[in-house]
């Protein structure tokens, strides 16, 4: 059994193990919150992406891209195989309450009846069905882009906005594309919706859902000298049951779309998915790559520590090999004291990044939160690292087995 260091050198010897296992443990520690964090955000938006209620996703480059997105839904529509087409645009505006409160908001304008068959199987339970947007096609204010029909100015506002300033069904706001109530215009409040969990940040929690036209006319994106004309930011495409779940049938209507788009983007989410995993497994490696400075470092101080053992018990080690003791048996106590310490920091190391985790979903800022919160510690992925750095140590304790074994008998024992 080796002699972890004389009486007088205890407190220092004790010292040198403590700041190894710290060592290995802070090396540990940063690959363990990088690959849960990120393990955890990428597994969350490829749920998101599987069971989204739509297929096919038509972009555009620049804010607001998409134009003439009414008649776009009318081409798109008489495709065979396609069950939905739901232009959306997002544009941040501002909500006066009753009250006399103002509150940024995500307003989203959508068409009624092509909005609701694109959501997902998590989402939909959120949205009341039919959605309460006056006219369901919104072909009647849009008026063949005049814009010039009668509009019913309804909309539904998120359940966090609508418990904050307490509106409800019945209710009238006002909603106005800058900080000026009178360049505002009133909205009956025709019921609330909820929040899907993958929504970030105040302003996506404070949210109201109108109808397309509305929205296009109140932000300058109708028609006439608009800057963009009827225009959206993508248009979300949902296929018929077979098509969606034929790989090849898809990508002939995701072609077919092309066509009709041919400077914009066209993405099938099953595309999306694969590159998603794909950037996944890179940002992983990557990760590890980054952590692997720290793990360097840290067992280099393990074979500075063991290193430093054998030369403390060198005499003792002498003695044993002229007893006959096998070069081999001191040899695995060497390697077995390094492995020790090794899994001793390991096991700290996945400790204290699981705690930093754990910290960060309930002490950060919002977004830190939320990235937090959706952390995975895989058990496999863990005990890989675990066991990666106790193999690394295993060099460590090659080095000072080295330095032990080669040292004449008989010069050690003078």
């Amino acid at each position: 059994m080796m002699r972890w260091g004389r009486r007088g050198s205890l407190r220092h010897s004790r010292l040198q193990l403590a700041l190894a296992v710290a060592a290995i443990a802070t090396a540990v520690a940063l690959p363990v919150v990088l690959v849960s964090v990120g393990s955890g955000v990428a597994s969350h938006e490829l749920a998101n992406l599987q069971n989204a209620g739509y297929q096919i996703v038509v972009s555009a480059a620049g804010q607001h891209g998409i134009t003439h997105s009414h008649s776009y839904v009318e081409r798109i529509l008489a495709m065979p195989g396609v069950t939905a087409a739901s232009p959306v645009l997002s544009v941040t505006v501002d909500a006066f309450a009753p009250s006399g409160s103002v509150a940024p908001v995500l307003a989203e304008g959508v068409i009624p009846e092509q909005f609701t068959p694109t959501l997902g199987p998590a989402e939909s339970g959120l949205f009341p069905s039919p959605l309460h947007l006056g006219d369901p096609t919104d072909l009647t204010h849009f008026a063949n882009g005049t814009y010039a029909g009668p509009a019913t100015y309804d909309a539904l506002l998120s359940s966090p906005y609508a418990e904050q300033f307490h509106l409800g069904t019945g209710d009238r706001i006002i909603l106005s594309p800058v900080d000026n109530r009178t360049l505002g215009t009133a909205y009956n409040v025709t019921g609330v919706f909820g929040v899907p969990p993958a929504v970030l940040g105040p302003t996506g929690a404070f949210a109201v859902l109108l109808p397309l036209s509305d929205l296009q006319v109140m932000t300058g994106y109708a028609g006439g000298s608009a800057v963009a004309v009827d225009a959206a930011d993508t248009i979300q495409v949902a296929v018929a049951g077979s098509v969606a779940t034929d790989p090849s049938a898809l990508a002939n209507v995701r072609s077919s779309i092309q066509g009709l788009f041919p400077y914009y983007g066209v993405s099938s989410l099953s595309q999306e998915a694969q590159q998603l995993e794909a950037a996944s497994g890179v940002l992983t490696g990557f990760y590890l790559a980054l952590s692997s400075v720290g793990l360097t470092v840290g067992l280099m101080f393990l074979a500075l520590v063991l290193l430093r053992r054998v030369e403390a018990d060198r005499r003792s080690i002498g003695i044993r090999r002229a007893l006959g003791i096998p070069g081999r048996s001191i040899a695995a106590e060497i390697l077995s004291a390094g492995a020790l310490l090794a899994v001793s920091g390991a096991v700290v190391g996945v400790a204290a990044g699981y705690l930093i985790v754990e910290a960060l979903a309930a002490w950060a800022t919002s977004a830190v939160q939320e990235a937090a919160q959706l952390a995975i510690f895989d058990p496999v992925i863990l005990g890989e690292l675990v066991a990666g750095v106790v193999g690394l140590s295993l060099l460590a304790g090659a080095v000072a087995t080295r330095n032990a074994l080669q040292a004449e008998i008989t010069e050690v024992l003078r």
